[in-house]
């Protein structure tokens, strides 16, 4: 499947030779996580693209990009590969967050050719437990009707959602302009998805990616826990560690002063 691309990169400082190496080296992907979109990382594609070329993809089912049924990360990872490959974006260095982060492991495990460096985002190659069922559940569940407001939209998820960022993170999807109001994501092939999008899949045993990874941790996040770092480096020998401190699991948009300190060095070496 070809996914929507968000893409944007360096103004070239010349003409010729000089020009064009401004826009040349390594393309940096990125990988956005459950219920998000290519343009949430709209601050960070704009930073890191003063220095390379960015592309910013919707996975499926998100986004501007085509719904389907199927999400175990096989999938979305095949996804990405062919969409970076008709783009002539390969080898890329490629950063996942959340969801996103097991994408990236997936592609660089599966296809090693297509990823020259990855960063993966507090998350790990682990199953985790089914936050999320709830809030797909409270989505499908909002009565869909002519002339909602958002304020009420809020109102229904706000007994399951009790954060107000992450009640607007979710509204992000949800389209009021229409004369119908509808979820622009394929919510319900989302939400059929989700024991897949929260396990890990199986893999050949000695499966590894030996490029260079770094794993950046929020220091108020509980998704990377010690106990996993083991089975991270076994799956990505070349593996390095960082902490964002003062963010928790969404990095780059709580501090993404701190998140850019971290990987741009990386992705663009």
């Amino acid at each position: 499947m070809r996914l929507n691309i968000v893409q944007s990169g360096p103004a070239p400082t010349g003409t010729g030779a000089e020009g064009e190496a401004t826009r040349s080296g390594t393309p940096v992907v990125l990988l956005h996580g459950l219920f998000g979109q290519a343009r949430n990382f709209g601050l960070i594609q704009r930073e890191i693209a003063a220095r390379a070329k960015v592309i910013s993809l919707d996975l499926r089912n998100h986004g501007e990009s085509p719904h389907a049924a199927g999400m175990d990360y096989r999938a979305l990872a095949e996804d990405v590969a062919d969409t970076l490959r008709a783009a002539g974006a390969v080898p890329a260095a490629v950063l996942g967050h959340s969801m996103g982060g097991k994408v990236a492991m997936t592609l660089a495990l599966r296809a090693p050719e297509v990823v020259r460096r990855l960063v993966v985002a507090d998350i790990a190659p682990v199953t985790y437990p089914p936050f999320f069922r709830s809030y797909a559940e409270a989505m499908l569940s909002l009565p869909l009707r002519a002339g909602m407001t958002r304020r009420e939209a809020e109102a229904h998820l706000a007994s399951v959602v009790g954060e107000a960022g992450v009640r607007a993170f979710l509204l992000q999807n949800l389209d009021l302009a229409a004369p119908q109001p509808r979820w622009r994501i394929g919510l319900r092939e989302i939400s059929e998805a989700l024991p897949e999008i929260e396990g890990w899949p199986e893999l050949a045993e000695g499966t590894r990616y030996d490029g260079p990874v770094l794993f950046l941790r929020g220091g108020r996040s509980d998704y990377v826990q010690p106990e996993y770092e083991e089975r991270i480096r076994a799956l990505f020998p070349r593996v390095e560690f960082a902490t964002v401190e003062k963010a928790g699991h969404w990095v780059h948009a709580e501090d993404p002063v701190g998140f850019l300190a971290a990987v741009t060095p990386f992705l663009t070496a």
